[in-house]
């Protein structure tokens, strides 16, 4: 056996994928008496060594493997509340997450049948088409929103009264949206807090320490600059820290008194400090589910992690990036595989799904030590 009949193999078992795909979900639903009535869903992607030339997947796009001189694929996972998956789909890597939902929905309930499922999709997946077309056509969510949310709930944030403790440092508070069709869930973690907090000033730091050195060139200037050049830098430098980019406000003033032709001159925006103080730690939460409470809803959107998990392995043990097949139908011949692997991954220590290896990311989440773990080959 090696690696070229392994890869004729998988070849062969693309156009049975569905079918593999059905027949595990049925087996494993007998032996492990996995639920599907919450599905998590989920968009990731690996890059490509070469060209590519020939594989209309490899696209550029959102760069989630910090890797912007490669091109790369998106894979869609769907997984059960166990993290088990329900299946793969890839898309090309120049496709953004928001407008994969309606296929991904339709073909899953095409394949595994019309349900009253409920689909837990993180911010990247939220558009108000999207929602819209749920919400008419039977279906139950819950989503994260993006940050710009939280400013519609800027006066429920500052109000003390209806606060919920959903667990230790993490409190939520339930709203109605306009057309009392939704429900709003407004989180608040002091972990999170804590850790936006450092980010921001960190970024704070680094943005007024590149301001006062462009301070320093312009006065130490001995000709006259290009304005225009220099704010392209200034740009570059708020591009590279963008959760501070709004404190500042920032301008090149024309003075014909000194060398360089032009002083900077900014200042910090305090609103933008305000908004940071009430905002930090905070998010919302957006379903249209009505009789659930927040903190239901709340220990159902950090299931998400499970999709994610199942991600981490891809990544980690399984290896499977880069990505060095150049025809698109080897690339998606590679999912029967992955699947596999992955079922027999969540199986491995203990016989069912969700069983806490040594290496699952549950286990490595709660336990350092582990996450390490023996090292692993990897897959081609």
């Amino acid at each position: 056996v090696n690696e070229d009949r392994l890869y004729r193999a998988l070849d062969r078992l693309l156009s049975h994928k569905p079918a593999l795909e059905q027949h595990l979900v049925a087996r494993l639903g007998e032996l492990f008496a996995l639920e599907y009535d919450l599905l998590l869903y989920d968009v990731t992607s690996v890059y490509f060594e070469g060209q590519a030339a020939g594989n209309p997947l490899a696209q550029r796009g959102d760069r989630r493997d910090h890797r912007p001189d490669c091109q790369q694929v998106c894979l869609a996972l769907v997984v059960t509340r166990d993290g088990m998956p329900l299946g793969y789909e890839p898309f090309p890597g120049n496709r953004t997450d928001v407008t994969t939902v309606e296929e991904i929905v339709e073909t899953m309930e095409a394949r595994y049948g019309l349900a009253q499922r409920i689909w837990v999709m993180d911010r990247g997946m939220t558009s108000e088409d999207n929602l819209a077309w749920l919400r008419q056509t039977g279906r139950r969510y819950l989503v994260g929103t993006p940050k710009s949310e939280l400013r519609k709930w800027a006066r429920q944030l500052a109000e003390a009264t209806d606060w919920r403790t959903v667990r230790d440092g993490v409190e939520a508070k339930q709203g109605v949206g306009p057309d009392g069709q939704e429900t709003f869930i407004l989180v608040r973690s002091v972990e999170r807090r804590e850790k936006e907090r450092a980010m921001h000033a960190r970024f704070c730091r680094r943005i007024e320490e590149g301001l006062t050195t462009f301070g320093q060139r312009i006065a130490q200037a001995r000709r006259p600059l290009d304005r225009g050049r220099l704010e392209r830098q200034v740009g570059r430098l708020l591009e590279r820290n963008p959760r501070a980019a709004g404190r500042y406000v920032i301008e090149f003033v024309p003075d014909p008194t000194v060398p360089a032709g032009v002083r900077l001159l900014w200042t910090a925006r305090p609103e933008w400090d305000d908004w940071a103080r009430w905002s930090e730690g905070c998010y919302v939460l957006r379903s249209n589910i009505p009789d659930w409470s927040p903190e239901d809803l709340w220990r159902t959107s950090m299931q998400l992690t499970e999709a994610e998990a199942a991600f981490r392995i891809q990544k980690s043990e399984l290896a499977i990036r880069p990505v060095w097949h150049q025809r698109a139908d080897r690339v998606q011949g590679l999912l029967p595989g992955l699947r596999a692997l992955e079922d027999l991954g969540a199986v491995a220590a203990t016989g069912r799904p969700g069983a806490e290896s040594p290496h699952h990311p549950r286990r490595a989440a709660a336990d350092p030590e582990h996450r390490r773990g023996p090292p692993h080959r990897g897959w081609p």
